[in-house]
């Protein structure tokens, strides 16, 4: 078979690892990067650690609005679909580069199979809500990592060719954890941080906060950007915080008290599972962080006022915040009775990309 592959974005490159291992050894696979995330550290790093093949094209988009981005990306593989004629096309997740893949190959009558489908945060106000639900109605095969996906699917009509497959990104965790934790044993984490970013204060597992802000709801609100880094500011531990370049220029437009909050540059992905996995907690808006923070049983605040990841809610592994200094802070601060719980298998066996590929090869259908 030859399917034609759409990445553009650091979720895309961690599951697309497992997957391309898998399909490529009976099958064709056509990577394309739409170059959505562009930076070293957000891309390339990636394809080096995790073993994802060369892309076989790069369209390089960089930024831009939602319309210029994807109007370049649905161009782009619009004619990549006519040179290479795929048998079909995967996209993954909910990004602009997503979106681009799905609708050019559904306008050019190519078979759409999206892994990650069925999430709903229920706010279109969300570009990657809008993302979602658009890719989904002209997907020929939805592949759903929860049960709670299938049903969002089934509210909105949409039954046919629906497979709860497991998440893939759980396949990505479970695949590369015992990696990192034996990379980067024995500070070899801070080591490497400090190699990175020059003097950093001393920090020791389980003894900080680690933080990702990026949502553009967050980011372009000076008035929240602020009141979450006066949040962090405040915390009982170190806030360690890999922050996006573009971030990290809007901050310094504000006035903040640094005090207690460490930034260092982006890092790749064994580092980041390393740093997730034995943080005291993460804080995040971050659709995947809350996921994997939840498979490596770290507890999670989460700075939006609803998560498409509902299951992690369960026991209070995540809990909600809105962008409020002191409600960041008593939810940042609880205490996390989710350690002595043991949480439910709703993420699926760790199998997904078995049986991903598997209906894809075989049109829909799994083999019992």
């Amino acid at each position: 078979m030859n399917l034609l592959t759409i990445i553009g974005a650091r979720p895309q490159f961690i599951k697309a690892a497992p997957f391309s291992e898998e399909f490529r050894k009976n099958n064709i696979e056509i990577l394309v990067h739409t170059g959505q995330h562009y930076d070293a550290n957000m891309s390339d790093v990636f394809f080096e650690e995790l073993g994802i093949p060369k892309p076989d094209y790069n369209l390089g988009v960089g930024s831009g609005s939602h319309g210029k981005q994807t109007a370049k990306m649905l161009e782009g593989i619009e004619k990549i679909i006519l040179n290479e004629k795929p048998d079909g096309l995967l996209v993954y997740g909910d990004t602009n580069s997503t979106l681009a893949g799905a609708l050019a190959a559904s306008k050019l009558h190519i078979p759409v199979y999206h892994v990650e489908a069925g999430l709903r945060s229920y706010n279109k106000l969300m570009p990657e809500e809008q993302n979602r639900i658009l890719t989904d109605h002209i997907s020929n095969i939805l592949f759903c990592p929860t049960q709670t996906a299938v049903n969002n699917l089934s509210k909105e009509g949409i039954t046919s060719g629906v497979i709860n497959s497991g998440d893939i990104m759980f396949d990505a965790v479970l695949r590369n954890i015992n990696i990192s934790n034996e990379k980067y044993a024995n500070g070899a984490w801070f080591d490497e941080l400090i190699r990175d970013n020059g003097t950093l204060p001393k920090l020791n597992d389980k003894e900080y906060y680690l933080a990702t802000i990026h949502r553009a709801e967050n980011t372009d609100n000076p008035e929240k950007l602020f009141s979450i880094f006066k949040a962090f500011s405040e915390l009982d531990k170190p806030v360690l915080i890999p922050l996006h370049p573009r971030t990290k220029k809007l901050i310094k437009d504000l006035n903040i008290n640094f005090k207690n909050i460490v930034i260092i540059k982006p890092v790749g992905y064994l580092l980041m599972l390393y740093l997730t996995s034995n943080a005291y907690m993460v804080v995040t808006d971050s659709g995947g962080l809350q996921k994997e923070a939840y498979f490596l049983k770290t507890p999670c605040t989460t700075l939006r006022d609803q998560t498409e990841w509902v299951e992690t809610l369960a026991d209070e592994w995540n809990v909600l915040s809105h962008i409020d200094i002191e409600e960041i802070k008593i939810k940042a601060q609880r205490e996390l009775a989710c350690l002595q719980q043991s949480q439910p298998n709703s993420f699926g066996d760790g199998n997904a990309t078995a049986k991903i590929c598997e209906a894809i090869i075989n049109g829909g259908q799994q083999n019992e």
